[in-house]
Order: C-alpha cells, then sequence, then structure tokens
C-alpha cells in the first residue's frame, strides 16, 4: 500500500537518527538546534538555570552533540526528537562540567546559527516561568513554538500567491466561531464563500502544523500520535489561571 503521506518519508530527526556519523545527520542536526532552541532555552530557565547561563547551556549542548562521533548512538533510537531533546538536556544540565559553560557562543570547535538575543524577553513575556512543572513547560513551549512556525509558513505560503491580504483578514477567524459577516465584508467575499475560505485555511493550518510535527519524528507514521500529544499539551489546563 502506498504511504499515505510521502512527502514525510525522509525526516531531519530520521537522518539523525539513522544517518549515524556523517556530515548529513550533522546538519539535519543542526538545522533542528536552528529551529527549536528556544524550548530548550525556556526549559533550562525551568530547571533553575540563570540567564546568562542558559544560552550557554543551549549552545554547549548542540556543540557537544554535533561533536559526537556515533550520533546514532547517542540518540539512542529515540522515536521523537521532543522526548530525546527532554532527557538529554536534563540529563545535560544536571551533570555539565565548567568547561561546558565556558563555551560562548560559536567559541567550540562546531558553529551554531543560533540566535539567542532575544530568548530571556522571550521567556519573561511568555510567563512561561510560573509554571510549576519545568516538563509540563516544556510540552506547552514546544508546542507553541510548533504552532507558530506552522502559522509563520501558512502566511509565507499566502504572500508568495498574493493572497496575503486576504489571509490577514482569514487569520483572525482560525479559531473563532460565529458566521463571520464581518470578515466577510472586509475580505470582499460573500458570506459562503468566505466559511469556506476559514475552512480551507484551517485544513492547510492542521496539515502544515503536521509537516512541522512530522519532521521531528524518526517514523512518518507517528506524526499524527505527536501531533495529538502537541494539541494535547495546548489544550492543557494552565497551573498559571488557577492562581
Amino acid at each position: 500500500m502506498p504511504d499515505p503521506h510521502p512527502r514525510f518519508l525522509t525526516t531531519r530527526w530520521s537522518l539523525v537518527a539513522a544517518a549515524g556519523d556523517s556530515e548529513r545527520a550533522r546538519e539535519a542536526l543542526g538545522e533542528l538546534a536552528q529551529t527549536y532552541w528556544f524550548p530548550l532555552y525556556a526549559f533550562a530557565r525551568h530547571l533553575g538555570v540563570a540567564p546568562h547561563e542558559a544560552e550557554d547551556v543551549v549552545q554547549s549542548f548542540f556543540a557537544r552533540l554535533l561533536e559526537t562521533h556515533d550520533l546514532a548512538r547517542v540518540v539512542r533510537g529515540e522515536a521523537r526528537f521532543r522526548s530525546f531533546l527532554r532527557a538529554a538536556l536534563r540529563n545535560f544540565v544536571a551533570n555539565r562540567r565548567a568547561q561546558d559553560l565556558a563555551e560562548k557562543r560559536g567559541g567550540g570547535r562546531v558553529a551554531l546559527a543560533i540566535d539567542l538575543g532575544d530568548a530571556e524577553s522571550r521567556f519573561v513575556a511568555d510567563q512561561a516561568g510560573r509554571e510549576v512543572d519545568p516538563e509540563i513547560a516544556f510540552e506547552r513551549t514546544w508546542a507553541r513554538e510548533l504552532v507558530a512556525r506552522a502559522l509563520a509558513n501558512l502566511a509565507d505560503e499566502y504572500r508568495t500567491t498574493g493572497r496575503g491580504d486576504l489571509h490577514a483578514v482569514l487569520q483572525e477567524h482560525l479559531y473563532a466561531t460565529g458566521d463571520g459577516a464581518d470578515g466577510a465584508a472586509r475580505a470582499g467575499l460573500e458570506p459562503g464563500a468566505f466559511r469556506v475560505a476559514v475552512h480551507r485555511l484551517r485544513r492547510r493550518f492542521r496539515d502544515a502544523l503536521l509537516q512541522e510535527v512530522a519532521d521531528t519524528v524518526r517514523d512518518p507514521g507517528e506524526a499524527a500520535a505527536e501531533l495529538d500529544a502537541v494539541l494535547r499539551a495546548l489544550a492543557a489546563p494552565d497551573p498559571r489561571e488557577d492562581r
């Protein structure tokens, strides 16, 4: 039977997990590092690492992985990049040595193109530091990062096809209920046509989110289950709301 998601056959995480000590695997890991460094920064902060140290921890963590001579062994066949990162960084923080923190950005044998300049301001603005459990905070931050990337990719898709203005209106109704009469008028569409456009946007958003998620699993067949985990993290009650 043909694979239902052929575009997911090769993912970055599958390359890292399977390719071992190869330039291709390191390139894939470097791309993942550039993409998902912020959830790791936030996780380090939740684990009690100070802001100035958290930047060095993230850089050193990925540099160590990239310098490892057997990536396939290091990742231990982990199916999900999310799970690997959470466990590996917790262990790294618990066991880091002075020389780990001495590796400043770009200071090791491996230079990572990660801009951590706004990391702490993002962390504070998100108020993620008020979460009680670091594990819950990591899951929530990871999910939000995936959603943000999917939304950004979707916006680019509409802009490159000359529908940027329409997207700006549709975006406001992505999660909204109601007939969308106000949005239809602003978009210059009949109400029925506007509802169809919103439905298409929601469908494309789910596809875009699934594609982001799929890049972080080893087996493309696990993408749907990982997406469910992401959605559960977003839907879980926020401990801050009870305070």
